[in-house]
């Protein structure tokens, strides 16, 4: 009898040992998405290849584990989004869920999404409501909270004695957060405050009342395609030569391209920039250039470094993302050395960084690509933090 039980324990010891390397070889599995057809494409395609990009620097691997990237398109429709976070979360059982660039797709997939436990890390869209009072512990933002970068052009233009503005945004939530962003500095008189429909691409009718206004500055908010429209009507009808543009992803290396020297001279506010003077910016820069015959902007940084993240709580945890305390933990710790330099977590699960005004220039390869003009924010954390309960 004894030796039955311990030809069975021993067999059972095996088993377990078989069981545990096959659990050690399985794949990670990250799913992402984002906006991958339409005017904003640009973006979302940026998205994709900073993260493709920092896996294959990574050997295939994230803390050790062979990974699988599922891509899918959310078509800037919630509902599209919706289905396809769930198949990945329900039907393909991935780790992590990266994405997505727009804010109201943020808020149609995080319930979906983080209910069951799956960690959503989110490399561009930030709204205010889940950094304050909707904070979520299965939510990560590599980006930041979406007033942040729209501040920037608000302090400058206060700092620098403007007394009227003209703004205008998208009407869904982060063009309303982009608003309130720049009229939380701005303290001089509002000429004028429009949205525009989503993906709106001909500006004549806010170009005439911007002539009218005569405002002394111009904010926009106005992402991809948006910004490549407005940006060459802008200086077509001749207000680029009097009226100054400050500007968040309205000109950046997503819409250069396309805009090229019609941009040039336009300001925009940013957590970072292709010239930022760190070794690890510079090596990167290099490489997505080399790889993608392109200039990375924002989104792709942002998702490179969500790869790090990705990397940094999986060595942590030895390649483990049952246990999700300890997967939340790490994550939190982000114990990596972030492409912009200072970098680290609020309770919230929003980055503190720096932020900096830019201004469009052209390189002398002919290329074009933002450039930091001056530091406006030292290790900022978003004013919507105090509404979290999360410690």
């Amino acid at each position: 009898m004894t030796k039955t039980v311990s030809m069975l324990a021993t067999a059972a010891a095996a088993l377990a040992l078989a069981a545990s390397g096959a659990q050690a070889q399985e794949k990670l599995k990250v799913g992402l998405i984002a906006t991958l057809s339409g005017p904003p494409a640009v973006l979302g395609q940026q998205i994709r290849n900073g993260f493709q990009l920092a896996v294959k620097q990574k050997g295939g691997k994230l803390g050790g584990r062979e990974v699988e990237v599922l891509v899918q398109d959310d078509e800037l429709k919630p509902d599209i989004a919706v289905g396809k976070v769930k198949a990945m979360v329900e039907r393909d059982k991935v780790d992590f869920v990266v994405g997505p660039v727009f804010s109201n797709i943020l808020q149609a997939i995080v319930k979906p999404v983080t209910e069951g436990g799956t960690i959503l890390i989110s490399p561009n869209a930030g709204t205010s409501n889940y950094a304050g009072r909707d904070c979520n512990p299965n939510l990560f933002i590599t980006s930041y909270q979406n007033d942040q970068m729209h501040e920037i052009s608000g302090k400058y233009a206060q700092d620098s004695g403007m007394k009227t503005a003209f703004i205008m945004a998208p009407n869904y939530q982060a063009g309303k957060d982009s608003l309130a962003g720049f009229k939380r500095y701005f303290k001089g008189e509002i000429l004028d405050e429009v949205y525009v429909p989503l993906n709106q691409l001909d500006y004549s009718a806010e170009l005439s009342k911007i002539a009218a206004a005569k405002p002394q500055v111009v904010f926009v908010f106005l992402p991809g395609g948006m910004g490549v429209n407005f940006v060459k009507q802008y200086r077509q009808a001749g207000l680029a030569d009097t009226i100054p543009v400050y500007s968040t992803f309205t000109v950046d290396e997503s819409t250069l391209p396309a805009q090229q020297d019609a941009a040039l001279g336009f300001f925009a506010g940013s957590n970072w920039a292709p010239n930022l003077d760190n070794p690890q910016n510079k090596a990167f820069v290099a490489a997505y250039e080399q790889e993608f015959g392109a200039v990375p902007a924002t989104y792709a940084f942002q998702a490179y470094d969500a790869a790090l993240l990705i990397d940094s709580a999986l060595t942590a945890t030895k390649g483990d993302t049952k246990d999700r305390d300890a997967l939340r933990a790490a994550l939190k710790k982000a114990d990596f050395v972030s492409l912009r330099g200072s970098f680290k977590y609020n309770t919230n699960n929003y980055p503190i960084q720096d932020f900096y005004l830019t201004k469009v220039a052209k390189r002398p390869d002919g290329k074009y690509q933002t450039e930091i003009v001056r530091k406006v924010f030292d290790d900022y954390a978003d004013p919507y933090v105090k509404d979290c309960k999360m410690k």
